[in-house]
């Protein structure tokens, strides 16, 4: 899968107090970087606590939880959108069909 924006995480780590997000945001970069998703059972497959919200969006728990990323994938692309790297409170606030 073509993963766009990386940036978008480097910058989430950067900030203070963010630097525990920095291995598992890596990891799962990498991962899915290498997957070949067709369809949400794929994702299902790599990430069985993915949670699928509707509008092509995924939410993926990342650092035992504290965090979460929100995706737009498109399957027949094979491109992930990061929409949405933060914090549970944060993701509170967000209409997540929407980011």
């Amino acid at each position: 899968m073509r993963v766009i924006a990386r940036k978008t995480l480097v910058e989430f780590w950067n900030r203070p107090g963010r630097g525990a997000s920095e291995k598992p945001l890596r990891a799962w970069f990498d991962a899915v970087a290498k997957a070949d998703w067709s369809s949400p059972a794929d994702v299902r497959t790599d990430y069985r606590t993915a949670s699928f919200v509707g509008n092509d969006r995924v939410v993926f728990n990342i650092s035992g939880n504290r965090f979460r990323l929100v995706v737009a994938v498109h399957y027949r692309a094979r491109i992930v959108f990061i929409r949405f790297i933060g914090t549970h409170e944060e993701y509170d606030r967000i209409d997540v069909k929407e980011v």
